[in-house]
């Protein structure tokens, strides 16, 4: 059973920026890591996505161009870099491992799912 720890929320101001990470309690080199968010009153909603084997990365049309998803398969951590933050970034951001996921943007292809953590962008 993987277990995946959300860290680096926090509050910032329209415009700055974050970094989240993703500790993962064990190796994720053959899986496939993702991020999601969910605002208060709002479904889950698809940002990033990073496939096993690194190659291919995916965006929800929202944040191209202003987030980054990486990974250090050595450090078992995932990352999620936020540039240019808006207030409707504000929500709780969860990261996902799928089994040989391609970082897909759909939630069942995930298997271990993350507690979230808080961003709140002020204006």
């Amino acid at each position: 059973q993987v277990q995946l720890v959300e860290s680096g929320g926090g509050s910032v101001q329209a415009g700055g920026s974050l970094r989240l990470s993703c500790a993962a309690s064990e190796s994720l080199n053959t899986y496939g890591v993702g991020w999601f968010r969910q605002a208060t009153g709002k479904d889950r909603e698809f940002v990033a996505g990073l496939s096993w084997m690194g190659s291919l990365t995916v965006y929800g049309d929202s944040v191209k161009g202003r987030f980054t998803i990486s990974r250090d398969n050595a450090k078992n951590t995932v990352y999620l870099q936020m540039n240019s933050l808006k207030p409707v970034d504000t929500a709780v951001y969860f990261c996902a491992a799928g089994r040989y996921g391609l970082g897909q943007d759909r939630t069942d292809a995930y298997q271990y799912w993350g507690q979230g953590t808080q961003v709140t962008v002020s204006s």
